[in-house]
């Protein structure tokens, strides 16, 4: 006979999280019987919600800060890693000034709650945190990101960023514990699940694994990353549950060993191997180095006997994660840094001049120009762009197939694939920086055929076919710094107009202009690509 034993499957040692107070109202302890009941009026839920994603919005944490300081002050870091690392503070502290949000994908917004069994509330929790929410999206210059189905294939935006997607458990105590994630599409879509056995239990197998899959991550979703790796789960949804709030830090104090009741633990020697191999691979923080990743979580879990699920993700330079609670001494909301600038170095780092390049030249100047530097070459864009992501796309080529020809715009001007955050007062832009390339890919060969997307703009690795189809057609994929969403919108970005497809949103085409863009050439017309070589 065994004895029954219960665990708690995340056993958090302790919370060091620095706290500031929102307020003392809305909590009061009441007698309910022999118990203490601390009845929270749902109007707390609210505004909780509302100052959690206003701060992650626009603030992040001192720690992330003070990673992206260290890779300045790193002499084995690259050109390229401090270049993208400075970029990233000071669109940080632009950000912080509560305008222009860090990132353009002001994400989806996720609460996960621990809800202690002697709270009272009397309403639906999530309704009310799904208001607070609300305000903070209406309010704010940030973006509406959340596509609802009508029928199988119809969908619309929904206008008010909601959904949000909420979990609430039940614990033991007086206190609701949350944390508040705005999880842009980018870091979410490089979330992956391997369902393996046994065999990949040893070092050997761990350590080809870890290898192989750290290359599914590309430089997509905007590093330096906060990486986080799962082994086990007693489900597939559990594993991948675990990565996320892993890669939030939110298990930086689990145990570090586990034991026959199947607690989850950390490997710490594990996430120095994984640092290690993500430092080897040379990605680097997205054009080439050692900063791919600030640090890595290896969480290991509990796992049926027929069953591996293991779970690879990230949080991306726009870490927005932050913690809140209710207790009977009032709301909290996890302070975040308030001054971005104090990392920033009195000097920029010293990088070589970068190549101009003028946009409003012929599109046979522009790639003629282009042809002549090879990759990795550092850009500087002055000039028209005309910008469209997924949605407008779909709909040139459904021009494309009924016959009709190529819009002028996208044969003369480059494409920026963004969509943009609601514009400040008084500014040309909100913030306004680049989305994932990869979504584009099917598009390249068929466009450049009939002579758009010559000059394409984005971020993060792409395949094979777009080079391929640059090399047929003599187009380039230029690679832009994702994450400075902020400085771009401040700096570089003089004019926004909608040319096409107003009805879409942040998905119509746009024409902007720009001045000191920053870029770097990826692809080339000769079939070179500059992730192919790492």
């Amino acid at each position: 006979m065994i004895d029954f034993i219960y665990q708690d499957p995340y056993p958090i040692l302790k919370d060091d999280t620095q706290y500031r107070k929102i307020t003392s109202d809305f909590v009061k302890v009441e007698q309910f019987g022999e118990r203490e009941v601390l009845t929270v009026d749902p109007k707390g839920l609210e505004l909780l919600a509302e100052e959690a994603l206003t701060d992650v919005s626009f603030m992040l944490r001192t720690t992330h800060l003070q990673k992206l300081r260290k890779i300045l002050d790193d002499p084995e870091a690259t050109d390229n890693d401090r270049f993208v690392a400075y970029n990233l503070l000071q669109n940080a502290s632009v950000a912080a000034e509560g305008q222009l949000p860090s990132c353009q994908d002001t994400g989806t917004a996720i609460v996960m709650a621990k809800k202690g069994e002697s709270i009272f509330t009397g309403v639906d929790d999530a309704e009310w945190l799904s208001r607070g929410i609300f305000n903070t999206y209406q309010k704010r210059n940030l973006r509406y990101s959340q596509i609802v189905p009508i029928s199988m294939f119809e969908e619309k935006n929904s206008g008010s960023n909601l959904p949000a997607q909420i979990d609430i458990y039940a614990k033991k105590g007086t206190s609701y514990d949350f944390l508040f994630m705005a999880k842009g599409g980018g870091s979410a879509n490089k979330t992956y699940l391997y369902q393996q056995t046994k065999s990949l239990l040893n070092e050997k197998s761990m350590d080809e694994f870890i290898r192989t899959k750290i290359k599914d991550l590309g430089t997509s979703a905007c590093p330096p990353y906060h990486l986080a790796l799962v082994i086990g789960g007693t489900s597939a949804e559990a594993n991948l549950s675990a990565v996320k709030k892993a890669s939030a830090g939110y298990y930086d104090h689990l145990p570090t060993s586990g034991n026959m009741a199947g607690q989850a633990f950390r490997d710490l020697e594990w996430e120095e191997r994984v640092q290690k191999i993500c430092q080897e691979s040379a990605i680097g923080a997205q054009f080439g180095g050692k900063y791919f990743t600030h640090d890595v979580r290896v969480i290991r879990l509990p796992r049926h006997a027929a069953s591996c699920p293991v779970g690879l993700g990230v949080s991306c330079s726009a870490d927005r994660n932050i913690k809140g609670k209710i207790t009977k001494d009032g709301i909290f909301v996890e302070q975040l840094e308030v001054n971005p600038k104090q990392f920033l170095p009195e000097t920029a780092p010293h990088l070589e001049a970068p190549v101009e390049i003028d946009l409003d030249q012929p599109m046979a100047d522009i790639l003629a120009k282009l042809s002549q530097y090879p990759v990795k070459t550092r850009l500087k864009l002055n000039g028209t762009v005309i910008v469209a992501r997924d949605i407008a796309h779909a709909k040139i080529k459904e021009l494309l197939d009924a016959g009709k020809p190529m819009p002028e715009y996208f044969k003369n001007h480059p494409v920026y694939y963004a969509g943009p955050a609601k514009t400040p007062d008084g500014m040309a832009s909100g913030s306004f920086g680049p989305t994932t390339a990869g979504r584009m890919d099917v598009y390249v060969d068929e466009f450049q055929k009939n002579g758009g997307s010559m000059v394409m703009l984005a971020k993060g690795n792409r395949t094979k076919q777009v080079t391929d189809a640059c090399n047929k057609y003599g187009g380039f994929y230029l690679g832009s710094i994702g994450g400075p969403a902020a400085i771009l919108a401040q700096d570089n970005i003089l004019k926004v107009e909608v040319v096409d497809f107003e009805e879409l949103g942040m998905e119509a085409v746009r024409k902007i202009t720009v001045k000191d863009f920053p870029a770097f050439i990826i692809t080339d017309d000769k079939g070179n690509d500059f992730f192919a070589d790492l």
